[in-house]
């Protein structure tokens, strides 16, 4: 059995919006992501972390895989490790929770694609 620890609310800002993560390896990482309308996430891919996808609110369109879906509040999505996926908002926020199992790690991200032109 695990114990949760406690630990400050982080939150950091990038090009698209911002995520806010609320516990980090205990054993799930847990955060808000917000991507700011007309904006997007690289299109990435983890080897070390899964993650669950619930859309809260907004607008846009999902890449899991060669799969793009549109985003709806309420559904679910799963990207197992190893597969390309993107968020990209619409006319308003997208506001996503993510629950990321495994070893989370922020350079454990492979950018395929990143209109911010990060590495």
């Amino acid at each position: 059995m695990w114990a949760m620890q406690l630990q400050k609310i982080y939150r950091e800002k990038r090009p698209w919006g911002e995520f806010v993560e609320y516990a980090k390896n205990t054993p799930c990482t847990v955060k808000i992501i917000t991507v700011n309308p007309n904006e997007a996430t690289s299109l990435q891919r983890h080897s070390l972390r899964d993650e669950f996808w619930h859309i809260i609110s907004g607008s846009g369109l999902i890449t899991i895989g060669t799969d793009k879906i549109e985003a709806r509040i309420g559904n679910d999505h799963y990207i197992p490790r190893e597969t390309n996926h993107r968020l990209e908002a619409g006319e308003s926020f997208l506001v996503v929770l993510e629950i990321s199992t495994g070893q989370f790690h922020e350079n454990d991200i492979e950018r395929l694609d990143d209109r911010y032109n990060r590495k």
